[in-house]
């Protein structure tokens, strides 16, 4: 069954955190991989139709924005007891294989998924230069079996408006996709 994000409070402080990388192997902080411009959390797992859905334009889409001086990270919370192909080996193997140039962090505890109410995957959080959060939503309105075109367009919009210093509209969207599978 399908759920959609909490939509948490604009102006929210990005919760830190430090987990695991299962890319690089090494443990990753928010504050210290942060934007001057944006960061975006994202929260994902590599069973879940909606995120395997994007995972292709959100991997080109994270590139054109790294370039651009923006962050990103990537945290998978699913409880890898019940779901093995959640495990961070197989993150891993999914990272690889969708082309993410971006920590793809396991949140083992799950403690990073409560600290930000994240609800499901596909979950976006951007956050501004000061660490405010400025969007919590979806990606664009493409869902698997549609028929619309995945373009990431929503994120777009508000990188695009960080990046040249326009206000990001408080009209969004609440992303929908796969609950958190908590333990």
């Amino acid at each position: 069954m399908a759920v959609a994000s909490k939509m948490i409070p604009l102006g929210t402080i990005a919760p830190e955190f430090e987990l695991p990388d299962t890319i690089s192997g090494q443990m990753i902080n928010l504050y210290k991989i942060k934007s001057d411009i944006a960061t975006v959390v994202m929260f994902l797992c590599n069973h879940c139709p909606y995120v395997v859905h994007i995972k292709d334009v959100l991997a080109k889409t994270a590139f054109e924005y790294q370039k651009k001086g923006l962050s990103f990270a990537a945290v998978s919370s699913n409880d890898i007891i019940k779901y093995p192909e959640d495990s961070p080996e197989n993150m891993k193997h999914f990272a690889a294989e969708a082309g993410f140039t971006f920590p793809y962090l396991y949140d083992e505890s799950q403690e990073t998924a409560r600290d930000y109410d994240a609800a499901c995957t596909p979950d976006f959080y951007v956050f501004d230069r000061e660490m405010k959060l400025v969007y919590r939503g979806q990606f664009d309105d493409a869902r698997p079996g549609n028929s619309i075109p995945v373009t990431g367009s929503d994120l777009r919009k508000v990188l695009d408006a960080l990046i040249t210093g326009e206000p990001v509209s408080e009209q969004q969207k609440p992303s929908i996709g796969c609950s958190i599978k908590w333990k």
